[in-house]
């Protein structure tokens, strides 16, 4: 499945997603990254910007998976693929860097590029949706308000 604009639609309004990768000895690490940009048609561009085990972790083992939700409608995406990391040094890493480097401003450093080239595209769902099928949107979403103790911007 490619990166359709269902996917790219709800990645640009997801605020962390979260990347995870296997060390050498097997062991797993899941760290959340908030600078991160579909790229191409099959890829996806995260910003190295405190990153060490997960760029690390690429680095012993290419194979990642990366999930980003909507904390509200409590759905969002799982990408699964190959990643590679590309140091500033690299002959394509402004290419790479572009669609970060407007999220992440003056303020964050871009160490490397992690680019996942992604594999398989699956959907997240919370339980509730198969606890409370018949939940409208509307109700999902004032539910969730009341359990954060936030309210939505007017428009």
């Amino acid at each position: 499945m490619r990166l359709n604009e269902t996917v790219r639609s709800e990645m640009e309004k997801a605020v962390l997603c979260w990347l995870a990768t296997v060390g050498g000895d097997g062991d797993p690490n899941v760290s959340p990254k908030e600078i991160f940009a579909p790229f191409a048609e099959d890829d996806l561009v995260i910003a190295d910007i405190a990153s060490p085990i997960s760029v690390r972790n690429i680095r012993l083992n290419p194979k990642v998976c990366v999930s980003f939700i909507d904390v509200f409608r409590q759905c969002g995406f799982k990408l699964a693929g190959e990643a590679s990391v590309i140091g500033r040094d690299g002959e394509d890493f402004a290419d790479f860097a572009a669609p970060l480097r407007s999220k992440a401003g003056t303020a964050f450093e871009i160490r490397h590029v992690i680019h996942v080239r992604v594999e398989r595209v699956s959907r997240i769902w919370a339980p509730s949706y198969a606890v409370f099928p018949n939940r409208s949107e509307q109700e999902r979403l004032e539910e969730a308000y009341r359990t954060y103790g936030v309210q939505p911007r007017s428009a």
